[in-house]
């Protein structure tokens, strides 16, 4: 495999800074704490602004992301498979529910195919992704603070996203900081569809 840099970045919520700061440290990564209660978008743009100024690709995590055994090295091998797209390492159930139909029917295509990914025309999680840096200028160009953070971050990309059949995070699925503008309560269970095991 091609030796490739990664880094990684955090972004927490100051309610759960102690998960977010174990994770920071596990990973070596950069942290950024909402201390302000501005949101997930905001602390996702300032993530990418971040990550724009690194010479290599990088890794955004949210606080309540989970990876897996050698979650590292498997991002990497991904990164290195796929340098000019967009990736998602986090393919969740229950939300959104207007996706999960489509989620199913590709997995069990790629199944079907002996495929180890999936792809689709939008981000609909932002638990950990990595935007190729080329893209980045244009995702903060384009960003739309109105959104929430995952199609913030997709949309301004634009094209397919890449998801590994196996997601490389599980999700913690506590209770949500984030006011969504629907406000309608999360009771759905937010887990990983499927886990490298």
């Amino acid at each position: 495999m091609v030796e490739t840099q990664v880094k990684f970045v955090v972004v927490g919520h100051h309610s759960r800074i102690d998960h977010a700061l174990c994770l920071a440290m596990r990973l070596d990564a950069h942290l950024l704490i909402d201390y302000g209660n501005h949101g997930a978008n905001w602390n996702h743009r300032r993530a990418l602004e971040w990550a724009a100024e690194q010479t290599c690709r990088v890794v955004v995590l949210e606080d309540d992301a989970l990876p897996v055994h050698g979650f590292a090295e498997k991002v990497t091998y991904w990164l290195v498979r796929f340098p000019d797209d967009m990736l998602s390492f986090y393919l969740g159930t229950g939300r959104p529910l207007q996706y999960q139909l489509e989620i199913a029917t590709k997995l069990i295509a790629a199944d079907r195919e002996r495929g180890d990914h999936i792809t689709m025309q939008r981000l609909v999680h932002a638990v950990c992704y990595s935007v190729p840096p080329a893209l980045i200028p244009k995702v903060l160009l384009r960003w739309d603070s109105s959104k929430p953070a995952d199609y913030a971050v997709g949309d301004a990309c634009g094209g397919p996203v890449i998801y590994p059949c196996c997601s490389l995070v599980d999700h913690a699925d506590g209770l949500p900081v984030e006011k969504h503008p629907d406000r309608q309560p999360r009771r759905e269970r937010r887990r990983a569809w499927r886990l490298y095991g």
